[in-house]
């Protein structure tokens, strides 16, 4: 007997729990080329505890920010079946770089700021992925992506946010139960399987916003 799922709105219409859905699904069929994904994140995640608090704060917007970034330009290649310029793939991630950098700088503050300037700016990395646009128009695209349906976007990476990090906990303290694993490969494996969904899903988050956009 076949499978029955609800049948998915369109684009337009998605809303935050479908995104993840969605997000979810196609992690799912395409879960072996996805997984590279986490490599950056689960890096992040093992590297950061175990070294000083001056080292992980030159590490994290540098190099980590540089793994992330192309992370997500890979995220957006796979989930949007892009073929982008090596000049796109370029542009992308130094933009992309540049938006998830002050995320990671360990300052309180700083970080609040960057979370919200993440948000905003998050789908100028897809639009140059997919469209052909200078970086300058990127942003104001990105932006104008963004005003179609802040409430969306905000809650969509939010949402993917908790979902990612709720989950690898539980994971990791499953691993680190299971043979007494070691804390630190626990999270490093939790991140590795987990964290390709945010990648994912923010990526999916453009369709939504052009969707909307248009509408």
């Amino acid at each position: 007997m076949a499978e029955l799922r609800p049948v998915a709105l369109p684009p337009a219409q998605r809303t935050v729990g479908q995104l993840v859905a969605e997000s979810v699904r196609f992690y799912g069929d395409h879960f072996w080329e996805a997984l590279g994904l986490g490599i950056a994140p689960a890096a992040l995640a093992a590297v950061t505890p175990n070294v000083s608090r001056h080292t992980a704060s030159i590490l994290s917007p540098s190099v980590f920010g540089a793994l992330l970034s192309a992370t997500f330009v890979a995220a957006c290649v796979l989930a949007l079946e892009a073929r982008p310029s090596r000049g796109q793939l370029l542009r992308a991630w130094l933009v992309g770089w540049a938006v998830v950098e002050p995320v990671l700088v360990p300052v309180p503050y700083v970080v609040f700021a960057g979370v919200v300037w993440l948000i905003c700016l998050a789908l100028v990395v897809p639009v140059l992925v997919v469209e052909r646009l200078p970086v300058s128009a990127s942003v104001g695209r990105a932006v104008r992506l963004f005003r179609a349906d802040w409430v969306h976007q905000f809650g969509s990476i939010l949402t993917l946010a908790v979902v990612v990090v709720l989950s690898q906990g539980t994971l990791a303290l499953a691993l680190r139960g299971f043979g007494g694993t070691a804390v630190w490969i626990s999270f490093f494996l939790a991140s590795m399987v987990v964290s390709p969904l945010l990648f994912i899903g923010t990526a999916l988050l453009y369709v939504d916003q052009k969707a909307r956009a248009k509408g």
